[in-house]
């Protein structure tokens, strides 16, 4: 539940407005000059976002919008909150805003992969999404999406993958990836057998035609299970498949060689929960 006092905005009349630095020029992307990968705040799109934004441990740093929009928002105290006409908005982050509202947050590390594999619960049932080399925004934003929507607990991705707290990321998983712990497996694939070691049965999908056909995969045989995806085109590597307890195939009409990696991901998780 969110809870809060409704923002009060002051208005923003200039552009160069350092108050509103955290939003500027973002088709440039949200990493600024000067600044690594993967650092910087998160920028947050739409009032539903925004609000799953309010509900999660991030802390938000700051709220901008066209004038009606951030007023409706609940902010915690102390929350920074600034609306401008949709011009003034639109010269300030780049691009004509349809969602109307933005909010930037502090980023929060990666979890340590121990506190990822076990969670609050050490006892409950879990399910992972593993991603390995996958580096564009909108994939990793869809599979965030639907690993909430379809009872994932957490992301693991592999050293290369693209950063999950990027614009784009955020914005296609409608602010979901907010919600989701996040770790990082640095030591790629055999870090695998952590997974086994902590009770996961890891499935690799590939729609090579050796491989099982996912449906015969008993999601009750395992309380635990990590759903390994590969980038769209060159799939999992062979090491990855091959580190991995099972190799699974999603069953297709002669002539179409696989799934996007969004769509697969999405059957893998309603086929595999239990």
């Amino acid at each position: 539940m969110i809870t809060g006092v409704p923002a009060q905005p002051q208005v923003i009349t200039d552009p160069a407005d350092e108050r509103v630095a955290d939003f500027r020029d973002l088709v440039a992307g949200d990493r600024r000059p000067g600044t690594e990968r993967g650092t910087g705040p998160v920028i947050v799109e739409g009032v539903p976002a925004v609000e799953r934004l309010l509900a999660s441990p991030y802390r938000i740093r700051t709220v901008f919008g066209i004038p009606g929009r951030v007023a409706g928002l609940r902010l915690p105290a102390g929350v920074a909150a600034y609306e401008a006409d949709r011009w003034v908005l639109s010269e300030v982050i780049g691009f004509r805003l349809t969602r109307g509202v933005l909010a930037s947050a502090d980023r929060r590390p990666p979890l340590d992969l121990d506190a990822l594999l076990t969670g609050p619960d050490p006892a409950a049932p879990r399910r992972l999404a593993v991603l390995e080399g996958l580096n564009d925004h909108e994939n990793i934003g869809s599979i965030a999406r639907s690993a909430v929507a379809l009872g994932v607990d957490g992301l693991l991705l592999d050293p290369t993958c693209a950063d999950p707290l990027y614009r784009r990321c955020v914005r296609v998983s409608m602010g979901h990836v907010l919600t989701l712990p996040i770790a990082v497996l640095g030591d790629w694939p055999a870090g695998l057998d952590r997974l086994h070691g902590a009770g996961y049965r890891t499935v690799a999908l590939t729609p090579a035609d050796d491989a099982v056909d996912i449906a015969d995969v008993d999601p009750g045989a395992h309380l635990r299970t990590a759903v390994l995806l590969g980038a769209e085109g060159p799939g999992l590597t062979p090491a990855a498949q091959a580190a991995a307890r099972v190799r699974a195939r999603i069953p297709m009409r002669g002539g179409v060689d696989s799934l996007g990696v969004a769509a697969a991901a999405a059957i893998a998780f309603a086929t595999l929960r239990c």
